[in-house]
């Protein structure tokens, strides 16, 4: 509550003083609206696939969703400096794998990161990620309008042979 009584202010003044804070709370309130309204992107089941020694990539996985539209344009992770969004796709007859500029998640649904398709490509690894480990992920989004967001990802590390054991091969 704002108390103006007394003090020698005329009502001009206090006039002037009180639509100054109705102005920064209306601005103030309107920053809080903005942020809420960016798309809340949730992560289940985030993990990073185990290396062998001397092995400088690996790939980490997840499943996407955002109540939104919103797209992965990228992301980064302390335990090396190239991390790209990557795809797996075959072309002609043969499986490739290229890195791509964003992987859109339609409102409401849920988009797979997964071995052999669309994934987390850390490179020039400086060690081994060992089962057990848990790999920090920062993932940036950007919403319809341009703006971006990031979310934090802690993706643990699971055995080579992970993938194959969920598929049953």
């Amino acid at each position: 509550m704002l108390l103006l009584a007394g003090h020698g202010l005329n009502n001009a003044s206090k006039k002037g003083i009180i639509m100054q804070k109705l102005i920064s709370s209306l601005i103030i309130a309107t920053g809080f609206v903005a942020a809420a309204a960016h798309a809340q992107v949730s992560v289940q089941d985030p993990w990073t696939r185990a290396t062998v020694a001397q092995q400088k990539a690996t790939g980490a996985f997840m499943q996407l969703s955002s109540p939104k539209s919103v797209k992965l344009v990228s992301a980064s992770s302390p335990l090396t400096p190239t991390v790209e969004v990557h795809e797996m796709a075959i072309q002609g007859e043969v499986m490739r794998m290229r890195q791509v500029q964003s992987v859109q998640l339609p409102a409401g649904k849920t988009v797979e990161l997964k071995p052999g398709g669309y994934h987390i490509m850390l490179m020039n690894l400086k060690s081994q990620v060992k089962e057990g480990d848990v790999v920090p992920l920062t993932l940036i989004f950007e919403n319809q309008d341009g703006s971006r967001q990031t979310l934090d990802v802690k993706a643990p590390v699971r055995a080579l042979n992970h993938a194959s054991q969920q598929s049953g091969h």
